[in-house]
């Protein structure tokens, strides 16, 4: 008699899931159930539908199609520093009234300090408030009917345009102006404005950010109607002050109009461009026209405001130092098509740079981050040649798990008989700033740490700030044909001996507080930039630093400053910039945020805790109507593979669902063979 079939005990079920749970993980599976679980790993919002740009109600209910969003921008140039007026016209073309949503980018270094909101004839004037303050001020307006604007910073360079009450067939316009120092380097200085928002890489786990909606906006597919709808005007007025040897537009075709033998007036030949890539104009001295010192001063309710630029002498060339060179490739999805081909091609021309000398290694990240090599290399014949064909191999695909990478590259040793460089080739396309930041505080060492910003749109906060923590410098490549010039500014750098042990002395008797606290080593073509705000102007100023062994020195007077306006703007900018670096090194948050609350409350400064908000005073919308609310898209920004950014999972989210399903199907396989077991024959 054959034995009686038992019963499946707990023992038994416990028996078989521990199996399909085995091999779910022996598939990779471990990580990605648990990030699944947490959060899946994405880029930016989900896109909208193919067609016509669109508001997207927050009910849920059919779309229609969304305010022409159109953007008109005014410089004002004159030496170093920029004063933009910024327009953003609102037209809704239907039938219901609406709240439209609008993230868009400045400038990380913008100095917002003016909201204007135009209804009809009407111009309200927006207050600066404590972030929470503002947010209900606009939300009673909002839901009262009155027409209203609200300015908020989500990063120092991304913001957000909320306009209540846009009427049927009504245009609304929003107008806001900032401040902002120009970049000089290379003996160049150089105007940018961001036009876009790229889709931000949202990670999972414990680098996950708790606001990825106010940086992701939902995006347009290139190609479709909706480009036509964002268009944007640009008109610079420069004043250099000293004439000019080149003044270019390396992105976008202008025409440019000389009323004197300094100043130029530059607008776009086509009158507007499509906001879907950054606007750059760059300029440079005439041969000996070039400023070793310029100070420029603002008074202001009884203050003296200053901005102090001094340009160091060029070093000559020092002996060339051994080298330990990290190079990191951003391979994600956002680096597809134009970005990857200027990415392998600018470190195809680095790794040329390598000497018998040095050595490197490679690390790519996309979803993964994978080095080359197990551990650096001596930079042979051979290995530079095995670098080079794998760099040429890489292809764009997955997430932007940056973190990885960073860990790879950056090892912490604080002592080393080489230098260690490590260049970080990427868009910058994260959301996940602060965490990166933090990382890279923590695991920097002795390292260097040197980013190059790739494609149409980088992230040029966390690119500046993420290279000002590495003390390293930031470079930007915009196009192919940029590379190569480009990237010998970087090499010039990366092999030029620093300034470094900087100091800044105000003279006896004047009570100044600089920004920022701590200068920075200056690499080649560098200047030393410092905001002040000081009781008078009495003395020299005297800055000093160690290049190669030599002391150098300027002496610069304060009363010979020439006349600027919006300088206390850039000094409280510059101080607000310094207090969240010092959240960042562990200062109380709360005592940090009443400190700023109070500064930018007393410049008008829009930050992370302080909003500009206005509010017409007669109420528009009949109580009886319904408000909805919607997020205006964005375009995609110029050169980025659509497909490849919303078209696949991330790597990481593809494999923890494959892993999954592997773990599932092993269950099941598991339950067939315990019922099989247990079927009498």
């Amino acid at each position: 008699m054959q034995p009686r079939p038992q019963p499946a005990t707990w023992l038994d079920l416990l028996s078989f899931l521990s199996l399909a749970v085995f091999l779910g993980l022996a598939s990779g599976g471990a990580f990605g159930m648990i990030a699944l679980l947490l959060a899946r790993p994405a880029y930016g919002a989900e896109p909208p539908g193919e067609g016509t740009l669109v508001l997207k109600p927050a009910d849920g209910s059919s779309t229609i199609e969304a305010p022409l969003v159109s953007t008109d921008v005014e410089f004002r140039v004159g030496g170093p520093i920029a004063r933009a007026r910024v327009v953003q016209t609102f037209r809704n073309p239907g039938p219901d009234w609406y709240e439209g949503l609008y993230v868009f980018p400045l400038p990380q270094g913008a100095a917002v300090d003016r909201l204007l909101l135009h209804v009809g004839e009407r111009v309200i004037e927006g207050e600066i408030r404590e972030r929470g303050v503002a947010k209900q001020v606009y939300e009673q307006a909002r839901q009262s009917g009155r027409r209203a604007a609200l300015l908020d910073q989500e990063r120092p360079n991304i913001f957000t345009a909320s306009v209540a009450n846009v009427g049927p067939q009504e245009t609304i316009v929003v107008e806001l102006e900032y401040q902002e120092t120009l970049r000089y380097d290379g003996n160049r200085f150089s105007l940018r404005f961001p036009m876009v928002v790229g889709p931000r890489y949202i990670p999972a786990g414990p680098m996950r950010v708790s606001d990825p909606g106010s940086i992701t906006p939902p995006v347009m597919r290139p190609g479709t109607e909706g480009e036509r709808t964002h268009p944007v005007s640009i008109r610079v007025e420069l004043d250099p002050g000293f004439p000019l040897a080149s003044l270019t537009s390396p992105y976008h075709r202008v025409d440019v109009r000389s009323p004197d033998r300094v100043r130029r007036i530059i607008s776009l030949s086509e009158g507007t461009t499509p906001a879907n890539r950054d606007f750059e104009l760059d300029w440079s001295p005439a041969p000996g026209e070039a400023p070793q010192a310029a100070w420029f001063v603002e008074e202001k309710d009884g203050k003296h405001y200053g901005l102090l630029m001094v340009m160091p002498p060029s070093a000559g060339r020092a002996s060339r130092l051994p080298r330990e060179v990290i190079f990191v490739l951003d391979t994600s999805g956002s680096m597809a098509g134009t970005s990857i081909r200027q990415a392998r091609e600018a470190l195809a021309l680095a790794l040329s740079r390598l000497q018998p000398a040095d050595r490197f290694n490679v690390i790519e990240f996309n979803s993964y981050a994978r080095p080359l090599f197990g551990a650096t290399r001596d930079a042979s014949a051979e290995n530079v040649e095995k670098a080079t064909r794998w760099v040429e191999g890489l292809e764009a695909r997955g997430g932007t798990e940056m973190a990885a990478a960073l860990k790879l590259a950056l090892n912490g040793d604080e002592a080393s008989s080489r230098v260690r460089q490590v260049i970080f080739l990427t868009d910058g396309a994260v959301g996940n700033d602060e965490g990166l930041f933090g990382l890279i505080q923590s695991r920097l060492g002795d390292s260097r740490l040197f980013t190059v910003g790739i494609g149409a749109a980088p992230n040029s906060h966390f690119m500046t700030k993420a290279a000002q923590l590495g003390r390293g410098t930031f470079t930007y490549v915009g196009s192919v044909e940029e590379v190569k010039a480009k990237m010998g500014e970087l090499f010039a750098k990366l092999e030029t001996p620093v300034l470094k042990g900087v100091e800044v002395r105000w003279p006896a008797g004047v009570r100044a507080e600089a920004w920022p606290a701590r200068i920075p080593d200056l690499y080649a073509g560098e200047p030393l930039v410092v905001a002040a705000a000081l009781d008078k102007l009495e003395g020299d100023v005297r800055i000093s630093g160690e290049r190669d062994g030599e002391t150098w020195t300027a002496m610069v007077p304060l009363f010979r400053g020439e006349r600027a306006a919006g300088l206390g703007s850039a000094w409280a900018r510059a101080k607000v910039g310094s207090l969240m670096d010092a959240i960042r090194e562990g200062a109380p948050e709360s005592e940090i945020r009443t400190q700023i609350v109070e500064l930018a409350s007393a410049h008008r400064l829009v930050t992370k805790y302080t909003s500009f908000v206005a509010v017409d005073r007669t109420p528009a919308r009949p109580a009886s109507d319904e408000l909805k609310t919607a997020s205006v898209p964005t375009l995609m920004p110029e050169g980025w593979e659509y497909d490849k950014v919303f078209g696949e999972l991330p790597r990481g989210a593809t494999d923890s669902r494959f892993a999954i399903l592997s773990g599932l199907i092993a269950l099941l396989l598991g339950a067939m063979l315990l019922a099989f077991r247990r079927t009498p024959t």
